[in-house]
């Protein structure tokens, strides 16, 4: 069996400091064990962290709070990776706390970059920031507007901090910002899209068959990795391997597909989601329906990004 060698004090102070933001999650943790191989990995999490690495120390306060930037002040920090907590969908406190924690959040962070003259930002958004609409175009750019927040009041908070954040890249130029959008991130993660195609039985709405990206955990962590190079700066899409019908996703997943007139979906799921068991919130049906899919090629041409985790690969987690 082999054994792990720790990287030594000398040669710790020459690996580059990359502070993670959200590092309690399930992808924050896959991500500080891959980047740990090269940077020295710090966390901050209200949360605080488990199964993690001892070399990964992780500071349990709030973004907001003083202590973080107590961190800033007493480390150098190359780099930071800044994940905003998955969106509220329970009662108007619990809503207006993410609101909270989310806006505010992502301003003291990107102060924090600025203040302390940290050289590399990177923002993990989302795809599904653009909203899902049925005059949405086939696959849609970095330069089209944010519209996943209508009537989404958590996805609202996710789309004023992606543009906070894109304001900051252009204000900021000396700090190397970017935002990355990528598809539906789909494996052994606690997000909608995983918990959705881990059902038994799946629902979909009758007559409606949208075509999707899917995305692996492994592929964003690649595409994190190339944004990571000095220089790189700018707003990237992101995607998977090649996108599919949903009817055809779910039959790889070798999981039942349960069509359902829409009144009906929405009512169930009104009500499974209220107990806990649905697997996806009724806001976001839409994406059910309608057709969001992203343009990639920026990402392909400049981070020279390429999936290598096939759409079968990728959906073998859910069998």
């Amino acid at each position: 069996m082999g054994m792990t060698v720790l990287p030594t004090i000398k040669d710790a102070r020459k690996r580059p400091t990359i502070v993670i933001t959200g590092i309690a999650g399930r992808f924050g943790r896959m991500l500080a064990r891959d980047l740990r191989r090269d940077h020295n990995v710090i966390g901050l999490d209200p949360r605080g962290a488990v199964h993690l690495p001892a070399d990964i120390p992780v500071h349990a306060v709030d973004l907001r709070r003083k202590k973080a930037e107590d961190l800033f002040r007493r480390t150098h920090v190359d780099a930071v990776i800044h994940m905003n907590p998955t969106p509220a969908w329970g009662g108007a406190r619990q809503r207006r706390e993410h609101r909270n924690i989310t806006l505010m959040g992502t301003r003291r962070i990107l102060d924090y970059c600025r203040k302390y003259r940290v050289s590399k930002l990177v923002l993990l958004s989302s795809a599904a920031l653009y909203g899902a609409h049925a005059d949405n175009d086939q696959f849609l750019t970095e330069s089209m507007p944010l519209q996943g927040g209508f009537g989404y009041s958590a996805m609202r908070d996710l789309v004023e901090a992606d543009i906070y954040a894109t304001s900051f890249f252009w204000q900021n130029p000396e700090i190397d910002t970017v935002v990355l959008r990528p598809a539906h991130i789909v494996g052994r993660l606690g997000n909608t899209s995983s918990i959705y195609l881990n059902q038994r039985v799946i629902p979909t709405l009758m007559g409606f068959d949208p075509m999707m990206q899917i995305m692996a955990p492994e592929d964003l962590i690649h595409a994190i990795r190339l944004a990571m190079k000095p220089g790189i700066r700018g707003i990237f899409n992101l995607a998977g391997a090649e996108p599919a019908p949903l009817s055809e996703i779910i039959r790889m997943t070798g999981r039942t597909r349960l069509p359902v007139p829409e009144p009906a979906l929405r009512s169930m799921l009104s009500m499974a989601f209220g107990l806990g068991v649905a697997g996806i919130p009724t806001a976001q049906l839409d994406y059910l329906k309608y057709v969001c899919m992203v343009d990639d090629s920026h990402a392909r041409n400049i981070l020279r990004y390429t999936p290598q985790v096939s759409l079968e690969q990728t959906l073998s987690i859910t069998h």
